[in-house]
């Protein structure tokens, strides 16, 4: 049983964490070329971000949402 546990702790050591080996070699050289998966996926939540927004100032230029304090019933 010791030995499926050591092959387990094997697999992923030597195996699955090779590409984070290299990040961490990496950024030993190049701080921005290390990050740059986090500078794209921060890209990508702006984006989101301004996009949603956009989205809801058509909604609201279009007086489609109910502003009564009544619309909800957990606002009585």
């Amino acid at each position: 049983m010791k030995d499926f546990f050591e092959a387990i702790a094997s697999f992923f050591v030597d195996i699955l964490f090779i590409p984070f080996d290299a990040l961490r070699a990496l950024e030993l050289e190049n701080w921005t070329s290390a990050n740059i998966i986090n500078w794209i996926l921060m890209l990508v939540g702006f984006v989101a971000f301004f996009y949603w927004m956009k989205e809801l100032k058509k909604f609201n230029d279009n007086n489609e949402e109910n502003r009564d304090p009544t619309a909800h019933s957990f606002l009585n």
